[in-house]
Formats: C-alpha cells, structure tokens, sequence
C-alpha cells in the first residue's frame, strides 16, 4: 500500500509539480471556458434567428398570398434549410479543421476561429431545438396576441417567446453541456484546449495515467456543474406550473 502511494505521488510530482506542469492544465481549461462561451453566444443568437425564420415560414406557407416579401421568406428559409443539413451533417471535428486550414487559414487567432465554428455548428441545433418549442406553441396564442394589438414579430416577442424558453431551457442547457465536451477536439487545429493540455503533459513525461485522468476529472466535474444547474432549472420551472 504504502508503496502504491509513493508511486502515486511521484506520478503527482512528475506530470504537475516539476516544471509547473499544472499550469497547461489552468491555460487548457481557461481556453476551453472561453471557446464554450463563445460558441454558445454564436449558437443562441443564430440559433434564434434560424428558429424564427423557419418557423414563420412553417406557421404562414399555407395562408400567405404570394408577394415579394413571401418570396424572399421562401429564398432565406430554403437557406437555412441548406445550412441546418450541412452543419447536422457533418462531423464537428471536420467542420472545425476546414474553418482554421481553408477559411481562415492566414488566421493568427485560432481560439476565435475555433469558437466560431463551435458556434455555428451549435447554432444549427439550437435553432430545430426552439423551432419545435414555437411550433409546440398553439396558434391561439398567435391569434390571442394578434387580438391585443400586435403584429407578428410583437406576439412572437411578448406572447410566444416566454412560453417557448419554459419548454425548451433543459434541452437547451443539455446541448450546452454537449457543446462543453466537444470542444475537446480543439487540439487539432493547435488550440491549447484542456485535451491538448493533458496531451501535452503525457507527451513530456511519457506517463499518460495521471494527466489524462486530471483532464477526465476536471470535464467530469464540470458536467456535473452544468448538470446540476439544468436540474435546479427544471426544479424550478415545474414548480412555477403549479
């Protein structure tokens, strides 16, 4: 036993002690924070703009008369459609590398380029999560709003919106807790994500346990957070149907 902790803390001194080792790990795990939040920025925003786009489109193809302005709704939401199979459809990993190699490949930042393409490919399934909490949403809401005065975009914002948010926050925060995780793939494009940093350690010290489990541990410990918050979340909201 007592042997087995020596080895242990020998492990300990190797990969995080001698030559301040830990501090990839503190670099890796700020990096990958900072490209979560950026992503999940990107993916909201655009998210919610690809939902209302194809959901007005959804909820006003069959009664709208033809015009110019049913026409470009048609041409932006064959748009989105385009961009939602691309972005579902292809791997992340290599979404990512044709972002930092083709598209911005004289870029010096590749912790922005990375957030970036995090971020659209979150936004894509963002935006199909609150298009199904709209379309969930029954048209006599619509009609309740349009009978106080407001035009569409105003029933969206006031009457919609809150309800679609209570129904679709924990799936949202789940998406949130898987985009977390796949930024784990940053390394490929040299971003000192938290992955790359415990890389990085078993690549000096030749000893890959206890790096690769630090890293495990400290993404565990923060989809525990995050799961922790959607259950608080959804604690809270079930409540406030009572």
């Amino acid at each position: 036993m007592q042997a087995w902790l020596d080895n242990i803390k020998g492990e300990f001194d190797l990969n995080f002690i001698q030559g301040s080792r830990w501090k990839f790990l503190v670099t890796g795990l700020g990096n990958t924070l900072l490209i979560t939040l950026m992503a999940l920025a990107i993916g909201l925003v655009l998210g919610m703009i690809i939902a209302a786009v194809r959901s007005t489109y959804d909820k006003t193809v069959d009664n709208a008369r033809p015009s110019v302005g049913r026409r470009i709704l048609g041409f932006v939401n064959g748009a989105c459609k385009v961009y939602l199979t691309v972005l579902r459809g292809t791997p992340v990993v290599v979404q990512l590398m044709i972002f930092a190699f083709v598209i911005f490949a004289s870029a010096r930042n590749m912790l922005m380029v990375a957030g970036l393409a995090f971020g659209l490919n979150s936004a894509a399934y963002v935006a199909e999560i609150i298009r199904g909490g709209i379309m969930s949403i029954d048209n006599g809401q619509f009609e309740a709003g349009r009978s106080l005065g407001f035009n569409y975009l105003q029933t969206m914002w006031y009457v919609v919106l809150p309800q679609v948010a209570k129904n679709v926050l924990p799936a949202l925060m789940n998406e949130f807790i898987a985009l977390l995780k796949e930024t784990s793939v940053a390394g490929y494009v040299a971003v000192m994500d938290l992955t790359k940093a415990g890389d990085t350690i078993r690549g000096r010290t030749y000893s890959p346990f206890m790096p690769l489990i630090a890293v495990a541990l400290i993404y565990l410990a923060l989809v525990m957070f995050m799961t922790w918050v959607v259950g608080k979340v959804e604690r809270r909201l079930r409540s406030s149907d009572h």
